[in-house]
Order: C-alpha cells, then structure tokens, then sequence
C-alpha cells in the first residue's frame, strides 16, 4: 500500500522554542521523527516548514523539505500547502505526524493509514486507547472521545466523555481505572483531495471552543474514523520534562 508521511514542524513553541532541533539521545528531536517515519515503509517522507533553521537540519542528515508559509492556522493546513506544492493525486493517502512525536511507533503510522484505504466514505480517519487511569480523565490535555457503533467519531472533547452520570456523582470516589472511556491519539490520515476542502473551511465554533481542529471535520458532516491503536503510543514532547523523560527512555534503550 503506497502512502506518503508529511511532518510539519514549527520552530516557535511557547513553552519548548526551537522544539524540533532539540537533542534526543545525540540526535534533533525532527530527526528521530523523520526515522519513525520511514520505518513505517510510507514511500514519501516529507518535513514541511516555514524555518529554515529546521529546513537546513533536515537536509543535514538526508532528509525531504518542503518550505511552507508562516501564517498557518494549524499542521493539517501546512500539510494542505504540500500536497498542492507537490500536485498529489486526490486519492493519495497522506499521513500527518506530528513534529514532536520522536517516539511514535512506525506501525501506529501503517495503521492509521491502512485505516484510511479501508474506509472510503470517511475524510479522516485516526486513533485512540483506552484510558487506564482516573488523571487522564479530567485532564484538559488528554483528548477523549466517543465514537459510534462502526466506529465514526461522534465527538471530540478535553472535558470527560462520555459523562458516567451514576459513578461521577461522587468524583472523590471515581474508581483509579476508568472503564469504558478513550483518549485520542494525534495522529491522523487523509486522502490529498480532502485537505483541499478543509482549507476552505473556516474554524467551526466547536473547534473554537475546544481548540481542536478535528471537530472542523465533524462541524462540516464529514467522517473520520477510528480505530484502536494495536500497540501503545511513545510519549510526545511538550515539555522540558517531556523531553527529560524521552532522553531517559532512548538512554535505556541504547543501553
């Protein structure tokens, strides 16, 4: 199955600058990510940037660049500006991972795009996992969701969902493992011709609330579906203790 990955990668961070060139185990953060990708036999890998900071830190080690615009409002809209800088094919299945994942699994990325070749009538499609622990509910950094019965995502939400009205009543009793209860994993597939509509969509009100681009899709009546990751998902980075936890991890492993 052929699908290409494209990872956009932004230099400015709020809380990490210069994010993508930070070192992981001897290595730039966008490196370790590029090599997830690859690994995931995808036959285009593509770094999409408006720095040329991180631009020249790819080529450095053999990688593909493509310069976008600063001013997009999201990944998915500079991952758009690729597909038309390269004239994809509207039936080209496009896999977005994101910059800061040095320690997603290759075969998440397969997943998620095997997904989108198996379900033609949907836009999207994406993962989840089930959620183990009582802190991940009511934390607004952990996405959930709630799906129907084949699967289609019905809502995305960084409040708790679905609402267990009997066993919330009494949130200091919530049992520690949370039955019944997903949290999203950010990492998504598209065909090219989609992501043509999606930047003519202005941000939905949900989406706006939230600060979730997915439920631009849903606002519009569109599908993604989702499917349980088949193994767990590495730990992002958002953080400089993100990051001190991922050099500790690839330490390990190299030892």
């Amino acid at each position: 199955m052929n699908f290409k990955v494209v990872i956009p990668a932004r230099y400015a961070s709020t809380r990490l600058p210069g994010k993508p060139l930070l070192n992981i185990g001897g290595k730039p953060m966008i490196q370790h990510v590029h090599t997830r990708a690859i690994e995931s036999g995808a036959d285009q890998v593509v770094v999409a940037t408006d720095d040329i900071r991180i631009a020249d830190c790819v080529r450095d080690f053999g990688g593909e660049v493509c310069i976008t615009q600063a001013d997009h409002r999201s990944g998915t809209d500079r991952i758009a500006e690729v597909v038309k800088q390269y004239g994809w094919q509207e039936d080209e299945i496009v896999v977005n991972l994101q910059g800061d994942e040095p320690d997603m699994p290759s075969a998440l990325l397969l997943q998620v795009a095997k997904d989108m070749a198996a379900h033609t009538d949907a836009s999207m499609t994406t993962l989840s996992a089930k959620m183990s622990e009582k802190s991940q509910l009511f934390d607004p950094n952990v996405v959930k969701l709630v799906t129907d019965a084949k699967g289609y995502a019905l809502y995305f939400s960084r409040a708790p969902i679905p609402w267990n009205r009997d066993q919330f009543a009494d949130q200091a009793n919530i049992p520690d493992l949370v039955e019944g209860h997903h949290r999203h994993i950010g990492l998504y597939a598209y065909r090219a011709g989609f992501l043509a509509r999606y930047v003519q969509w202005q941000p939905a009100p949900l989406e706006a609330l939230e600060s979730l681009e997915q439920l631009r899709v849903l606002w519009q009546g569109e599908k993604i579906h989702v499917s349980e990751a088949t193994i767990m998902p590495g730990h992002g980075v958002d953080t400089q203790q993100d990051l001190d936890l991922v050099n500790r991890l690839f330490q390990q492993r190299s030892n």
